[in-house]
């Protein structure tokens, strides 16, 4: 089986040794993203409505590059650093979604890269 890596510059970089995603076997494994705008490198922290959005459209970014939409994937985890929080998280997670949703878990954390609030990462498969 090969791997392919697949990045873009339209989601923020890696900030440690690791990569934006992996293709395997049909499936992109995509690294948990937080709110960095990838325009500035700069936190998007107003609120965690602002946050989530960033997250989504980081996600998204690297499903494009990989032609693959959030109708592809198939699981995700979202790391959150307050469960007061879970609300407004799971309100703008779900946004992005049509139909199905994907499985899921959502894991309290102590802390996240950069002071986030929410980390949420994907796996997508490449045929549906």
């Amino acid at each position: 089986m090969s791997k392919k890596v697949i990045n873009t510059e339209k989601a923020p970089a890696p900030i440690g040794p690791y990569n934006q995603s992996v293709m395997a076997g049909g499936f992109l494994f995509i690294s948990g993203q937080i709110a960095i705008d990838p325009a500035t490198g700069n936190m998007v922290s107003v609120d965690i409505k602002a946050e989530t959005h960033q997250c989504m459209k980081n996600l998204e970014a690297i499903l494009d590059e990989a032609k693959l939409t959030f109708e592809h994937v198939v699981k995700t985890t979202i790391f959150i650093a307050d469960m007061n929080l879970f609300a407004e998280v799971n309100e703008i997670y779900g946004s992005y979604f049509k139909g199905d949703f994907p499985a899921r878990e959502t894991v309290a954390v102590k802390g996240l890269p950069k002071g986030a609030n929410v980390e949420i990462s994907m796996i997508a498969v490449e045929r549906l």
